[in-house]
């Protein structure tokens, strides 16, 4: 008997995160009158209120208590802080200079470096159509840094900082609030203590709190979306899903904000593309050929 084939939730929490952050450069312009490590402490601290409200709801005390008792967690947890907040102040630094497109770039190359993670740390298996395709993609990047004349530092940054956070993320054994909430717990006493000492917002509203807070609810939700999918996917798969943020983004900064593309930078983004298609035809005949192979 054969029923109705149902789609993985990772899937539909990646795609879900991805949309999100695709859309996130319309917010941190609503922002952009504050100085990037402002805007990044603020999405700290209100992320961090809203992760405790959640957290207090849900009970998750028993296991958090657990997270911080066992060293291991948390040396991990500060690695993957770490790197996220490494993350979240080059984005809003290119955003607020009028890089989007060049942040959308890093977020094309990150599928790539999360294949490669997949296959080299997690043993994860690549066929030849999808090695073609990594490969194909890594040339089009190649070409954009001769092209430039120089390493694409924010690009390169933004892949490699978000590619190693999910991988740990990934084999961390925590649930996507708790994780989280610890990352911020990290993060929220340099947070405090910079716009204590910077004295440019927390006694001015700015933008105005209401848009403050809701840097909190952009910043977590896509993380527990993330952290989530990353749970219930391959992490090579997980990367394919990924091109739908950066897509959002190359459309925002081409037509809503009038960012120039070279025709080189345009023919590196196509070859990309031309590598996505070519890593989906890969994956799928993969992933028939595990379905063809049916237990005794």
């Amino acid at each position: 008997m054969t029923g109705s084939r149902k789609i993985n939730p990772g899937i539909v929490f990646g795609v879900a995160a991805y949309t999100i952050w695709g859309l996130l450069p319309s917010f941190i312009k609503l922002l952009h009158p504050l100085p990037a490590p402002d805007i990044l402490a603020h999405r700290i601290l209100w992320s961090l209120l809203l992760l405790l409200i959640l957290a207090v709801a849900l009970r998750h005390g028993p296991a958090l208590l657990g997270i911080v008792r066992t060293p291991r967690l948390l040396i991990a947890l500060t690695a993957s802080a770490s790197l996220i907040g490494i993350n979240w102040l080059v984005y809003i630094i290119a955003i607020n200079s009028g890089h989007v497109a060049q942040a959308s770039l890093g977020y094309f190359i990150n599928p790539l470096v999360n294949v490669v993670l997949g296959v080299v740390i997690l043993r994860e298996r690549l066929g030849r159509i999808e090695a073609v395709a990594v490969l194909l993609a890594t040339a089009a990047v190649a070409f954009l840094a001769i092209w430039q004349g120089s390493i694409p530092y924010i690009p390169l940054t933004l892949a490699f900082s978000f590619a190693f956070y999910g991988l740990i993320r990934k084999m961390t054994p925590v649930d996507a609030l708790d994780g989280l909430l610890i990352e911020t717990l990290i993060l929220a006493p340099a947070a405090f203590a910079w716009l204590m000492l910077a004295g440019t917002t927390l006694g001015s509203a700015g933008p105005g709190w209401p848009l403050l807070a809701a840097s909190g609810v952009v910043t977590a939700l896509p993380l527990l979306l993330f952290a989530a999918a990353a749970k219930r996917v391959r992490y090579s798969d997980l990367g394919l899903l990924q091109y739908l943020a950066p897509t959002l983004q190359l459309v925002l900064a081409v037509f809503v904000y009038g960012e120039k593309l070279h025709p080189a930078q345009i023919g590196a983004f196509i070859t990309i593309w031309i590598a996505l298609a070519i890593y989906a035809v890969g994956a799928s005949i993969s992933a028939r050929r595990s379905a063809m192979v049916v237990p005794d």
